[in-house]
């Protein structure tokens, strides 16, 4: 039987796009405006303290006592993302199965600022699409249709071709919160 994963993995395997996306940006400018809109998301969901500490590690600071003052979660968010500026190898498995509970709601607001006319989420979310058709499994699906959902389409069934179940829970968990954001 395998072993359940620690807390520590858990919550680096449900935060691997955003640890990621920090590790990028701080190597390429480039990769900000999708950043900018992760951040913009998890202060929507009340996590000032960790992107406060995500800007102090853009502005260079690498110290990890920036992680004094964060929660359990903020603090193996932040240690995961010094450890990957360090060593690339230690950043989590981005085709790892993430809760997609935790992505969800991040992939719908950037496509729904993307429909509604945001022209730095849209050109956010196809840098991010780009970049996740060139993972696998139900990641790269998902980066495919991307633009299908930025371009209204909401029909399940033409959407989920191929993907395992989590991927199709992950793409209803998306329709439903584009529902509550009204598109």
């Amino acid at each position: 039987m395998d072993a359940l994963p620690t807390r520590e993995e858990q919550v680096r395997d449900a935060h691997a796009l955003l640890i990621h996306q920090v590790v990028k940006a701080c190597q390429n400018a480039e990769e900000r405006p999708i950043l900018n809109q992760l951040l913009a998301q998890a202060k929507q969901n009340g996590w000032h303290d960790l992107v406060n500490a995500i800007n102090l590690i853009l502005k260079g600071q690498r110290d990890i006592s920036i992680t004094k003052k964060l929660d359990e979660e903020d603090r193996v968010i932040i240690s995961s993302i010094l450890a990957g500026l360090h060593s690339p190898a230690s950043l989590p498995d981005l085709n790892q199965d993430a809760d997609p509970s935790m992505a969800a709601p991040g992939f719908a607001q950037m496509i729904h600022a993307a429909r509604t006319g945001d022209v730095q989420a849209l050109h956010a979310l196809a840098m991010l699409a780009k970049q996740m058709t060139q993972t696998q499994g139900d990641m790269m699906l998902l980066g495919g249709i991307m633009m299908k959902l930025t371009d209204g389409e909401r029909d399940i069934n033409k959407l989920v071709d191929h993907m395992t179940d989590k991927g199709q829970k992950l793409v209803q968990d998306i329709l439903d919160e584009l529902k509550k954001l009204g598109g």
